[in-house]
């Protein structure tokens, strides 16, 4: 698998991920999604699943939202990547190998903090890559990663994710469904005047309502 060597923060993260056409590379939602998690008192420990190369966990913990990361990711060459990138970082944390809802049943309740960058196409729908690692980290089930943070985060935890604003519904419904209520919203826009393009949510094991429907953003991101 070819890679490039890439920043974050204007260089002061680094991030060696899959060259282009090699894998799923991490774009501004790994950002937006890690800015959003941030909370004043930092997790003690947060999973990111479905990591990748580690992006967002990477930018979680530079930006102060946690203290130490677990990233799970299923693709072995990427996650050998995850693991260099926490090394070349200096990030406190581990790289996972295997399946989101396998290690969240190994790994019940340790989590105060889930941030998940979730596949954006279902499988069955939308044009799949033809290259198996693209295909792997754009295309998944939606629940499984849902089922895995109501897992990881046991009663008292939160778990942050993006998902495309078009498919709010189901996200909230698939949140609902695992015991997850969502309490804070934010929708993200390209551009101004243009709809959004994709929403930002925190859920807790919690009582329905009290959802906090925050300011919307436009796109801008270090990477």
């Amino acid at each position: 698998m070819e890679t490039t060597d890439d920043t974050l923060f204007e260089g002061r993260v680094r991030l060696k991920q899959p060259a282009r056409g090699f894998g799923y590379r991490a774009n501004e939602d790994a950002v937006l999604l890690a800015s959003f998690a941030v909370r004043p008192s930092p997790a003690r420990q947060a999973f990111d699943l479905g990591a990748g190369a580690g992006a967002v966990g990477l930018s979680l913990v530079h930006l102060g939202g946690a203290l130490q990361v677990a990233l799970v990711e299923i693709d072995a060459a990427v996650a050998a990547l995850a693991q260099e990138n926490l090394e070349a970082n200096g990030v406190p944390g581990e790289v996972l190998l295997g399946d989101v809802r396998q290690v969240a049943e190994k790994h019940r309740g340790q989590a105060d903090l889930v941030v998940c960058n979730p596949p954006y196409v279902p499988p069955g729908r939308g044009r799949v890559p033809e290259e198996p690692a693209r295909a792997l980290g754009r295309c998944g089930e939606l629940l499984d990663f849902v089922v895995a943070a109501r897992l990881l985060v046991g009663a008292r935890g939160r778990v942050c994710f993006v998902y495309p604003a078009r498919e709010l519904v189901t996200l909230v419904e698939g949140l609902r469904a695992a015991g997850l209520e969502p309490k804070r919203l934010k929708a993200v826009h390209a551009r101004q005047q243009l709809a959004a393009r994709v929403v930002l949510i925190e859920a807790q094991p919690a009582k329905r309502g009290g959802l906090e429907v925050l300011a919307p953003q436009i796109d801008q991101s270090p990477l």
